[in-house]
């Protein structure tokens, strides 16, 4: 019995992650657990997005005895335990995110100044998934049985604060990716390859004209009146930023001093501050001309097109960031990524799919601060 049980949980440890990446080639130990931590913060969210199905609760009642007054096989009405209006809605989303940032800041402190791999604290970063995933679900469970006064509230300013600092975390990655972007094209454009430099000129050119565009759309629907005065504020006070951003960007004393900065990085940014003028409008108060689409109140409990696309911006930053081996680039320094290129170099001869430990010296990045950045990752 001991034997199965062994062979049970080894199942959901390190063994998981193998069988998953069985048709990739051989990767690093280091690179897989930053992109399970990903995913695993990817599922919570989309559980959270579950949460906020405006038929949820029907869904529930339907459940025996789960929910007050729920209803069983059409036979009548069972006294349940739980009351499933409450805990669905938004409520139940700061406490399920605030579950994984309890998570990643117990994670934070556990892995301060671990060094190598030798470190049994490594072992624990690196596997145990099941474990992790039980500890998860206990915690939001607890949650749940908080009482909402006061509690939402505290967590919605302190949510703020931290989904205001992940924000910066995701513009220096963003600007990180398009300057590593435009540095390995121009390179390959100096080396004779023209449709390197038609590429760049082609992305760079439409990511400003879906920025134009994308202001033009904010203003006819989101600033047709003057009563809009904030929105039309917003929109011309970032638009015009983001015109001196991509305008300083191309200067000779900048170009002289970085001579890879270029307006590919200023597009992406002016397309990422552009989506969070559109995010912020579309989170005000129901109005029907300075914010028509949150102007039904029914709406409030459900996913707009801003969620799925903030969804797709986080999950594709936090891939890079997990992807990011360069101690040079600003996620590295970020996310305090050691030299281990002898490492990379040296990598032993291996199967495809599976792993191999890169920390044996060193670990390959900071577990502290890369749980860290999940912590404000959970509140945002």
């Amino acid at each position: 019995m001991g034997c199965v049980l062994g062979i049970f949980t080894c199942c959901f440890g390190s063994t998981a992650c193998s069988l998953c990446c069985a048709c990739c080639p051989a990767t690093r130990n280091s690179l897989i657990t930053r992109l399970a931590y990903g995913l695993l913060l990817l599922i919570g969210t989309i559980i959270s997005g579950i949460f906020l199905m405006p038929d949820l609760p029907k869904i529930l009642n339907k459940i025996p005895r789960l929910c007050k007054n729920s209803t069983w096989d059409d036979e009548g009405t069972v006294s349940g335990y739980i009351s499933c209006e409450e805990i669905v809605g938004y409520s139940s989303v700061y406490r399920i995110q605030f579950s994984f940032a309890c998570f990643f800041f117990l994670m934070t402190i556990l892995m301060a100044q671990v060094k190598r791999s030798k470190d049994f604290r490594s072992g624990i970063q690196n596997g145990f998934w099941f474990f992790k995933i039980i500890l998860i679900v206990g915690i939001c469970c607890a949650m749940f049985f908080i009482p909402n006064r006061g509690f939402t509230s505290a967590l919605m300013v302190v949510g703020s604060i931290c989904g205001f600092v992940f924000i910066l975390i995701q513009l220096i990655l963003i600007v990180d990716f398009a300057h590593s972007w435009n540095e390995n094209w121009v390179a390959k454009g100096e080396d004779g390859s023209r449709k390197h430099y038609c590429g760049l000129v082609f992305f760079t050119t439409s990511l400003y004209t879906i920025s134009i565009v994308s202001v033009i759309l904010l203003y006819i629907y989101y600033a047709s009146k003057t009563t809009c005065g904030l929105n039309i504020f917003f929109i011309t006070f970032n638009f015009l930023l983001c015109l001196i951003i991509s305008v300083i960007s191309v200067l000779p004393m900048v170009q002289n001093y970085h001579s890879t900065s270029g307006l590919l990085q200023s597009s992406f940014v002016t397309v990422y501050v552009i989506y969070l003028t559109w995010s912020a409008m579309t989170n005000e108060k129901p109005d029907p001309i300075c914010n028509p689409t949150n102007n039904n109140a029914s709406e409030k409990r459900s996913v707009g097109i801003t969620s799925i696309v903030g969804l797709i911006i986080f999950f594709g930053m936090m891939s890079y960031s997990a992807m990011t081996s360069s101690r040079s680039s600003s996620s590295g320094k970020l996310l305090g990524i050691s030299n281990n290129d002898d490492i990379e170099n040296a990598r032993p001869k291996i199967d495809g799919g599976k792993s191999y430990d890169d920390e044996k010296e060193s670990v390959a990045y900071n577990y502290s601060l890369f749980h860290l950045m999940l912590v404000f990752a959970s509140f945002y």
